[in-house]
């Protein structure tokens, strides 16, 4: 299947591209596993699981800065590479290079972080990380309203979400806990994931060339254009954002401290914690893959956006709060139960309203990329949440209430979208 069609309906200036389903769907599912499983393997399981041998006493202060630092730099690398590759002209398109660039520079970063032998050196390579990482999911993301028509990127949309679920699941949650008595080699291996993640999106979905397409001549004017956030009807892409914001936050309470969450609040050992996780990641990957895979087509047939991302943060509320009642290592099985379910649906369909808001198909990688500061920024407020709350009350579980409640905020928040049904 090759038809042309016009990628983004707002605009006639982004050139055609052909259509090939196919090629983008298994680049978008296989992008988004081989960028977010290592990400969530590093990020839940092998640098907690490190930094609590290297520095046992302080390790919830620890992981917060790292998470915070490393957003920090995800949030500005973001809207950087999404706004060059908007400007980018070569013979292999506008987005396949600096997911070349991307993939190189975060399997390195990875490979460095599993070296370090100092907390500040561990620091440094993780933001180096995040920084290269985003060279990556910004163009990748892009590859929606460039290259896939508005009637099928629902579908689209879902296999970038179950890739995203598959690698947090079959990466992050199954095999990185077998790796909990030396993460250093369970890094080293997913480092070589992650430098594979951008050479086979460049195979699978090659770009042609677009050295012809215009492109506004270099100005002041134009510089601050590619780096300034919309304002013309853009009404929907804030509430996105902000739902997004709290979304996120509401969810990372929870996966960013899920080791010390298991050991520390409900109550297991390590040995079971090794045994407890992996069962996660199967329930995690049993319900968002029926659910990831089939919610997309739904929501394309019936062209239902909105209810299905209200549901979805309502599930994952209901599974967070549910820690704070129940403080038994089994009722991790319940929160993984009701956050894949919510998870695979809002994954599945987050994206495309994304798409379906942005205000200029112009510079798409750019306002998706400010759109995905809201996913860094919500990464580097709920560690420093979950932190605080733990240090003031001296348990997990008031950020579990927390948490909650940002969801349903959330939920509220995309029930008021009006360019999308």
């Amino acid at each position: 299947m090759n038809e042309q069609v016009t990628v983004v309906d707002n605009t006639t200036s982004v050139p055609v591209q052909p259509w090939k389903p196919v090629r983008i769907g298994i680049a978008l599912l296989v992008g988004s596993m081989l960028c977010l499983g290592p990400f969530m393997a590093f990020n839940a399981i092998l640098l907690p699981a490190r930094i609590e041998i290297m520095a046992p006493d302080s390790k919830i202060a620890i992981v917060a800065v790292i998470a915070t630092s490393g957003v920090i730099v995800a949030t500005v690398a973001n809207v950087l590479f999404g706004a060059l590759s908007d400007l980018t002209r070569s013979r292999f398109g506008r987005r396949i290079p600096w997911i070349l660039f991307g993939s190189t520079g975060a399997g390195l970063s990875l490979a460095f972080v599993a070296a370090s032998q100092t907390i500040p050196m561990m620091i440094f390579a993780w933001c180096l990380f995040q920084f290269f990482l985003n060279a990556v999911i910004a163009p990748l993301l892009a590859m929606l309203p460039d290259r896939v028509p508005v009637a099928r990127r629902g579908t689209m949309s879902a296999l970038y979400g179950l890739g995203q679920l598959l690698g947090i699941a079959l990466l992050g949650q199954i095999t990185a806990p077998r790796f909990l008595t030396d993460p250093t080699l369970g890094m080293f291996i997913f480092a070589g994931l992650m430098f594979l993640a951008g050479p086979l999106i460049a195979v699978i979905a090659p770009e042609p060339s677009n050295r012809d397409q215009p492109r506004e001549p270099f100005s002041r004017k134009s510089l601050i254009a590619s780096f300034a956030f919309p304002i013309k009807e853009s009404r929907d892409y804030y509430l996105v954002f902000s739902g997004r914001v709290l979304n996120i936050i509401g969810t990372y309470v929870v996966t960013g401290y899920q080791l010390y969450i298991v050991t520390d609040y409900l109550g297991a050992s390590t040995e079971e914690a090794a045994r407890i996780l992996p069962v996660l990641g199967i329930i995690s990957l049993i319900g968002s893959m029926f659910v990831g895979t089939a919610i997309g087509p739904i929501s394309d047939k019936f062209k239902r956006r909105k209810i299905f991302i209200v549901i979805a943060s309502i599930l994952m509320a209901f599974g967070t709060v549910f820690l704070f009642f129940v403080q038994a290592p089994w009722a991790i099985f319940v929160f993984g139960a009701a956050n894949s379910l919510g998870g695979g649906i809002y994954n599945s369909i987050e994206q495309v309203v994304s798409t379906e808001v942005l205000p200029s198909g112009d510079q798409a990688a750019k306002d998706l990329g400010f759109l995905n500061v809201a996913a860094t920024g919500g990464q580097a407020v709920a560690p420093a949440l979950t932190s605080a709350v733990i240090a003031i009350t001296g348990s997990f579980g008031p950020a579990f209430l927390i948490g909650g409640a940002l969801l349903l905020g959330s939920s509220a928040l995309f029930g008021m979208l009006r360019k999308t049904r």
